[in-house]
């Protein structure tokens, strides 16, 4: 696709986890670091041939830059993001940076290492056809909704969401260039707060969304004991194509 672009999210308070490691993007899974995975598996994929890191600062930038030059994306033209303060604005900042001649954009969080290649191609397919797709998978856990004000969560009374009509959403979000870039213009405009790109489709368009069901692990990264069961299914993977 030369027409897409891949935005990949690094900067981010998320970058960092409660002083077990200082940031979390360039924390090694086996000996490399958490971000070259997705950098491989964009190129792998052959669903974008351009580049946008969004950086939190001029140290990580550094760090990025040494990354990517030895990365199987290391061929791309790059252009490089400071992050804003929410992760809204780090997105915005980054379709602004998008030379005109972007058709479609695939939006990932690089705390998301594992993407698996077939899934960004399949959420390729599903943007070129439907102009926003995002890959998620459905919950299979039973869910409970506590009351207003109980942020505890300790001896209330809860309700049962209905399991079969939720999806837990994961990166990437992908989508035709204009809308998504419409879609955030409209949601600074009105000054509204979101979590991820989907939610700007939702509340400023009435575009529809497809959701390409994920069938790899798309683990994100969190806590420290995510990197060591990141490294265990990177393993799995190797053992099993050996």
């Amino acid at each position: 696709m030369d027409d897409a672009a891949a935005i990949l999210l690094a900067a981010g308070r998320g970058s960092r986890m409660a002083g077990a490691v200082d940031d979390k993007i360039l924390a090694a899974i086996g000996r490399r670091p958490v971000v070259d995975f997705s950098l491989e598996a964009f190129v792998r994929a052959g669903v974008v041939r351009r580049l946008v890191m969004v950086y939190r600062d001029a140290t990580q930038r550094a760090k990025l830059i040494a990354i990517v030059a030895r990365s199987a994306a290391r061929e791309w033209p790059v252009r490089w993001v400071r992050g804003g303060r929410e992760r809204q604005d780090s997105v915005a900042n980054a379709l602004r940076a998008l030379p005109a001649s972007t058709r479609f954009v695939f939006i990932h969080d690089c705390a998301r290492p594992l993407v698996h290649p077939d899934d960004l191609r399949r959420v390729g397919e599903a943007v070129r056809r439907d102009g926003a797709a995002c890959l998620a998978h459905r919950i299979t856990d039973t869910v409970k909704r506590a009351p207003p004000r109980a942020p505890d969560a300790v001896r209330r009374r809860f309700r049962t969401i209905d399991r079969t009509r939720l999806w837990a959403m994961e990166t990437p979000q992908a989508f035709r260039r204009t809308l998504i870039a419409r879609a955030y213009a409209i949601v600074k405009e009105r000054g509204l707060q979101i979590t991820d790109d989907a939610a700007a489709i939702e509340l400023a368009t009435r575009h529809s969304l497809t959701l390409v069901e994920s069938t790899h692990p798309n683990l994100k990264i969190t806590r420290p004991a995510d990197l060591a069961y990141a490294a265990y299914l990177v393993q799995r993977a190797a053992d099993d194509s050996a």
